[in-house]
């Protein structure tokens, strides 16, 4: 059989290692660690991944020393209380196939005091960009201690079972504090020149390797702050690993986008581009003979892996957010199902959102991730006895259900009342960028055809006609529906905008479905604060309407700053010629513009507007859950026809009961 991606699939050699492919779930923090100690959360997290076809499998790095305490979730640092809770993980991992690796980090300046307890250590003692603390410059007894803490980790690491370490060289963190002259201010043997700059990295690699020996990887995680002016720049970056690479001190270099300088781009959002860090491999490639070289950065499929590879910019490519969205991605690949692949839609919602909350990571498309260990990984248990199931509505709710419900055994039919698939979902893929959203609705529509779900379009649903299915058990998912009062939470005494019910008022449903004729000012309420309003503000901007945003929330965006993705979508607003008013709210609409109070002061002012736009909070719709419940036996309501929320809520509940049908 020909192999769909021949160049992904060949294996490569790294040290004393053969990969069995160049595909890597790299380095991340899960954040799963209870106490400090990493337990059935993490074990179940990456064995699956070691299950899906990983070649390599580099674990969220652990702190080499109190300073470099990050999160909540972080593994404990000098302490040999992980090593066997380690070693469960790496067994594991090993008897499905998987090279095994752990990163060691220390963030420097940027540390986290709230978990640390530490004073942030850095090369000069230049302030925080993670909060607003400065940093305690390092004595050189200091710099010996963080040395020995790296070198230590990489020990307990080998005790551990792993087969190397990756060094966080990244995101303007410690070690790439000392290579940069902007954070290297020393004026001793540790800063100054290139030399000196590399003294400290040197020195761990070499205590390192001197203790754990020739069979053991040690690889470099590192990064590239795109026009931020006193970041590490790619050529700065390329020096670096020759200098290494000369000296053959790394067997890899693994270089991605952004860090404290240019966060957005450290996971990007759906508005970057995909292969955002292949051209930096690719300048790396070119720079070093001995190491190997990866590729990161929203590269999220198969077929991005595997041109990155073929085209030569890179020997490996890691895929982190493509296979928390899909375990299975290697496997579904090497078989030539990559059209089976669930592929992330680079929302960070529930990976980097819940990180930034400093809790553990899942994925909005795939809830089993954190999970793996309740629920048995990304697989279904089929049910002792098949049933009918009808469920009723094909947005992002009914479509998990009715896939989930099929992939347990029963027999399952799908109604929606419109003539395609994916609901409000649907709506909110056609935002500006965010076609992924509709790749994944088709990635649903592919699956409930191989399941054999009978899916039926334009077939709206009453109360009278659920008997004729003969179903065992029906699931609600009918989502939700504006509710046309103009309702904003930080005027609440106000239960319905005055003017709300003159006919040049739109809902964000009506503006994406093409059924709102907006005039050439609008003015647009923004009360969730999320994509809701933001992405309904860029499509009416990139139109060529006038926008005026209002907003109670102190920033446009303010929902969407737990995914790193606010700060781009205001700029692209800004360009655009968008203007937003914040902190304040619509007190009146007059058919020709509005009235808006400051929430600061409450000083009012008009605002001229040809058309008002609706961005609240949408009401359950009920109606068809209500009929049924004295006559249906099982009856299951879930998604937005519960509560009104979003996408991810949808598709947990979905998974959650559909598991159980």
């Amino acid at each position: 059989m020909t192999q769909a991606f021949p160049h992904l699939f060949q294996p490569l050699q790294l040290r004393h290692q053969q990969l069995r492919n160049r595909i890597v779930f790299g380095a991340h923090t899960a954040n799963m660690a209870e106490q400090g100690i990493p337990g059935a959360r993490h074990l179940g997290y990456y064995l699956e991944r070691a299950k899906g076809g990983a070649a390599m499998i580099v674990v969220e790095p652990v702190p080499v020393h109190a300073s470099a305490v990050l999160t909540r979730g972080n593994m404990r640092h000098s302490s040999d209380a992980i090593i066997e809770p380690l070693r469960r993980i790496t067994d594991a991992c090993h008897a499905e196939g998987a090279v095994m690796l752990q990163q060691l980090y220390h963030v420097g300046q940027h540390g986290d005091f709230d978990n640390s307890y530490s004073a942030h250590w850095s090369p000069s003692g230049l302030p925080s960009y993670h909060d607003a603390d400065g940093s305690h410059a390092m004595q050189e007894s200091e710099i010996k201690e963080i040395i020995d803490g790296f070198v230590a980790a990489a020990m307990r690491a080998q005790q551990a079972g792993f087969d190397g370490v990756e060094l966080f060289g990244a995101y303007n963190g410690l070690i790439e504090q000392f290579w940069l002259p902007w954070s290297n201010r020393r004026d001793d043997r540790w800063g100054g020149s290139l030399e000196n700059r590399m003294r400290f990295t040197r020195e761990i690699i070499e205590r390192t390797r001197g203790r754990v020996g020739e069979d053991f990887i040690i690889g470099l995680n590192a990064s590239v702050d795109s026009g931020v002016e006193i970041a590490l720049t790619i050529d700065g970056l390329c020096e670096v690993a020759q200098w290494l690479d000369h000296r053959q001190l790394i067997d890899y270099i693994s270089c991605g986008t952004g860090g404290y300088f240019n966060f957005a781009e450290l996971m990007p959002t759906f508005q970057f581009a995909d292969k955002l860090g292949a051209p930096l491999a690719e300048a790396l490639k070119k720079a070093v003979t001995h190491a190997r070289v990866q590729a990161e950065s929203h590269i999220r499929t198969p077929e991005n892996a595997n041109y990155v590879v073929a085209s030569g910019q890179a020997d490996m490519v890691s895929i982190v957010r493509g296979q928390i969205a899909d375990p299975q991605l290697a496997n579904k690949a090497r078989a030539g199902q990559a059209d089976r692949v669930r592929g992330c839609i680079s929302c960070n919602q529930m990976c980097w959102g819940r990180r930034s909350r400093d809790y553990w990571i899942s994925c909005l498309v795939n809830p089993s991730a954190g999970r793996e260990f309740e629920w048995g990984g990304d697989r279904f248990t089929q049910a002792d006895r098949p049933r009918h199931i009808l469920v009723v509505g094909g947005g992002p709710a009914g479509l998990e259900a009715a896939r989930v419900a099929a992939e347990c055994g029963h027999h399952v039919t799908l109604a929606e009342a419109g003539p395609r698939l994916g609901g409000a979902f649907r709506l909110a893929g056609l935002q500006p960028r965010r076609t992924q959203i509709l790749e994944l609705i088709d990635w649903y529509e592919r699956e409930l055809a191989r399941l054999g779900v009978a899916l039926r379009l334009n077939t709206p649903i009453d109360a009278d006609d659920v008997p004729a299915f003969a179903a065992d058990a029906v699931v609600v998912a009918t989502g939700s529906l504006p509710d046309g009062t103009g309702f904003q939470r930080q005027l609440p005494q106000q239960a319905v905008l005055p003017g709300v019910d003159q006919p040049n008022v739109w809902s964000i449903e009506d503006v994406m479905g093409k059924r709102a004729q907006p005039g050439r000012r609008v003015l647009l309420i923004d009360d969730t604060g999320d994509w809701r309003g933001g992405g309904t503000a860029w499509q009416l901007a990139e139109q060529g309407h006038q926008v005026t945003i209002v907003s109670g929330w102190p920033l446009i965006g303010y929902w969407i700053q737990r995914t790193a993705g606010d700060g781009q979508l205001r700029a692209r607003l800004s360009r655009l010629g968008a203007r937003w008013i914040t902190e304040a709210v619509v007190t009146q609409w007059h058919g020709d513009g509005a009235e808006v109070r400051s929430l600061l002061d409450g000083h009012e002012h008009r605002v001229d507007a040809d058309t008002l736009v609706l961005a609240t909070t949408n009401v359950a719709q009920t109606a068809l859950a209500d009929a049924l419940r004295a006559t249906v036996g099982e009856l299951h309501v879930i998604g937005d026809a519960s509560a009104a929320r979003l996408a991810v809520h949808a598709i947990y509940e979905a998974r959650v009961l559909a598991r159980c049908l």
